[in-house]
């Protein structure tokens, strides 16, 4: 029987009937018996956009190492309706910036930056990339999961030297929030993939009815159907009842897509490679005597690593474990999220201490330092710590003591014993530390607490693994902006048209906040509410009680939760692939603890000697480098903390060279760097002696030692 072509980049439909008719005919292989490049089924249409890499690039969005430093990027034509090209622009300029400190002072233009080239070279440059970019969503057919998958591969790919490069989206943010990682992969000439994990930026518009498509624009539900990024999926009936009780809401799509989507980002993330692998084969796949394209890029010659950092390093790490076909060679990521076994069967001892609590959830670390943190952030002990000051002058002060009434709370609830906030405080701070927090982090709770970072995982992350939907209102929490007085109000329009671009996918965010339905005096934003139950403003310690409640109890709600909790458990089984994990000692938001030193313990009890994971430790590294390029707001980040960004982008170094030339990985190790110093605000500008390199064989007092289920760590 005579083959059919397939037509390139084909609608997935068409691609599953000519599987089959091929599949049937026996026509799945090319002439040489190499199999047919056929579309993977699961894939929508895609969009393919070509950039000169003069007005428009892969990296920058036309804006240069320049332009990315700036402190906005160029302004839309119309705010209120921006354009597919521009928010693409702004999605570029705003992630780039959140994952990096952008002084040059700290190391932009210098250590990392488009500028600098893949050998460490710093150029004239401004570092655009040209080539080509395409973007699908991938679904189940019912329009409901919708997650964004991109690939660009720049002109200088070279089939010959074939790699691809992961970077999954970062926190919840939208497919571009992987992008400072994918810089590394265009300048080596690799595919990037790119996924948004079934996350994203812009939200549903309940009381309007209108939601983002593909490329960030807006329209109403109807007009999007099955085309939209993220539909909260009520019915006319329920939309109608929920914008009459509770009007002005947005829903978000990790919070609210029904999903538990973390219990998919490694098949996502394995998903944004096999569309890679499409995508190249269709460039540039050997053709058989029909004309069609033939899987010549395989696994057996292309580099794969899988990438990214937090939420996306912990999406590479699943996907490794999920890689049953071999699609991935090596794994190089930073600071990843990853959920431990029940009971993982694991020590983990710094020094001479063993640590008393390790390998917690995020979902159950984060709901604990939601209800200590502002409290802790009070204590007399931090009060040099950066923001300390800030913090309680803007909530403990005798206009609005927050902080101090959280403390009393706590104590009334019977979770802290002592008696004046000051000794609350204290005992709050002691409480995270013998949790899992290392002393390093002890520093960073007033700056966290006072952005709220904790409350917006909590609940985002409550939501999602409940498979809550927005109507539910978990814990009598929703999002929506506010007026001057903390109460609900109505959003700019033109910040819900920029929100694809500008937006983190966690509120608070562009100008939604999160929300207490249950206030006393009526909904307002969390922290500013006041509990029914104390009658003060108190930061919603119902609501954060409420939260924890998920993880610890018992009712309905809790085990929903822990059932979705259990979904998202990783194995440690890395299938014998070498891997770097880096990760910041002071790391609070996802303390090492809970996360690296215990994943790296059970990779080794569960792979044995067919382990091949070496973990890095950086000393005065924490989770958030951009918070260093903000020495105006947060001085003392920038005299204590250096980029973790600079080992990320040497674990990928090293992977490359291990995977192309074999040479080896550097052993498992600590790294002290040395902080730059100076005046909090206006520390001196970093130099390479700051971020040491990592040791081929680090010294006897930096070797971290690993056997089957336990991991040493020196102090």
């Amino acid at each position: 029987m005579k083959k059919t072509r397939v037509n390139a980049l084909r609608p997935a439909a068409v691609t599953a009937l000519a599987a089959a008719v091929l599949t049937a005919c026996g026509g799945g292989s090319g002439d040489g018996g190499a199999p047919l490049n056929i579309k993977p089924s699961y894939l929508g249409t895609v969009s393919q956009q070509t950039y000169d890499g003069s007005s428009d690039d892969l990296l920058t969005a036309g804006l240069g190492k320049t332009g990315l430093a700036a402190a906005a990027p160029p302004a839309y034509a119309d705010p209120l309706k921006p354009t597919a090209a521009e928010l693409r622009r702004s999605a570029i300029h705003t992630n780039y910036r959140a994952m990096l400190d952008m002084t040059a002072a700290g190391g932009y233009g210098t250590l990392y930056g488009p500028n600098v080239d893949a050998q460490g070279n710093v150029t004239a440059s401004e570092g655009k990339v040209p080539g080509t970019e395409y973007l699908t969503f991938s679904d189940d057919g019912t329009g409901r999961k919708n997650v964004t998958l991109m690939v660009q591969v720049p002109a200088s790919f070279d089939p010959k030297k074939a790699c691809i490069i992961t970077a999954t989206a970062s926190g919840s943010r939208g497919v571009y929030g992987g992008i400072s990682t994918g810089e590394w992969g265009l300048k080596r000439g690799c595919a990037v993939a790119y996924s948004d994990k079934g996350t994203g930026a812009a939200p549903h518009d309940l009381q309007n009815d209108t939601v983002p498509l593909i490329d960030g624009t807006r329209t109403t539900a109807a007009a999007a159907g099955a085309k939209a990024a993220f539909n909260a999926g009520l019915s006319a009936s329920e939309l109608a009842a929920f914008n009459t009780a509770t009007p002005n809401r947005f829903a978000f799509k990790h919070a609210h897509s029904g999903q538990n989507s973390e219990k998919d980002w490694g098949r996502t993330t394995l998903q944004a490679v096999e569309f890679a692998y499409y995508v190249l084969n269709e460039r540039y796949g050997d053709k058989n005597s029909a004309g069609e394209r033939l899987q010549t890029l395989k696994p057996g010659n292309t580099i794969v690593i899988a990438s990214s950092i937090s939420n996306g390093g912990g999406a590479a790490i699943a996907a490794a474990e999920m890689d049953t076909q071999g699609l991935i060679s090596g794994v190089a990521v930073s600071e990843p999220a990853v959920e431990l076994p029940a009971n993982p069967g694991v020590t983990v001892r710094r020094g001479n201490l063993q640590m008393p609590v390790i390998g917690k959830t995020l979902v159950d670390f984060t709901t604990y330092a939601n209800l200590f943190q502002p409290c802790a952030s009070l204590a007399a002990s931090v009060s040099g710590s950066p923001y300390a000051a800030a913090f309680a002058a803007g909530f403990a002060s005798a206009a609005l003591p927050i902080a101090p009434n959280r403390c009393a709370a706590l104590k009334n609830a019977g979770l802290l014993s002592s008696s004046t906030t000051a000794a609350q405080a204290e005992e709050a701070l002691l409480k995270l530390r013998n949790y899992g927090w290392e002393p390093e982090s002890n520093d960073l709770h007033a700056s966290l607490a006072a952005f709220e970072v904790a409350p917006a995982v909590s609940v985002t992350f409550a939501n999602g693994l409940s498979r809550a939907s927005v109507k539910d209102h978990l814990c009598g929490y929703s999002y929506a902006a506010i007026t001057a007085t903390g109460a609900v109000g109505t959003l700019a329009p033109a910040a819900l048209a920029g929100m694809f671009a500008t937006g983190n996918g966690v509120p608070p965010s562009s100008g939604v906040q999160l929300i207490n339905n249950n206030g006393k005096l009526g909904a307002a934003r969390d922290f500013l509410s006041v509990s029914p139950d104390s009658g003060v403003a108190d930061w919603n310690t119902p609501g954060a009680l409420c939260l924890r409640n998920l993880v610890t109890g018992s009712d309905a709600a809790a085990r929903k939760l822990q059932a979705g909790v259990d979904e998202t458990r990783r194995s440690g089984n890395l299938r014998g692939k070498p891997a770097i994990i880096v990760h910041g000692r002071a790391d609070a938001l996802l303390p090492v603890s809970h996360t690296s030193r215990p994943y790296t313990a059970l990779n080794k009890k569960v792979e044995g000697t067919a382990s091949k994971l070496s973990y890095v430790e950086v000393t005065n590294a924490q989770h958030f480098d951009s918070f260093i390029g903000l020495p105006a707001v947060l001085p003392g980040y920038d005299t204590r903390y250096i980029p973790l960004h600079v080992y990320l982008n040497r674990a990928l170094d090293a992977m490359y060279d291990n995977l192309a030339n074999g040479k080896a990985l550097p052993a498992s190790q600590v790294v002290r760097t040395v902080p730059r110093g100076g005046t909090a605000g206006s520390a001196p500008a970093i130099t390479a002696a700051n971020v040491p390199a990592l040791a081929a064989t680090p010294a006897t007092g930096n070797a971290i030692t690993v056997t089957a289920g336990a991991i040493t760590i020196p102090d």
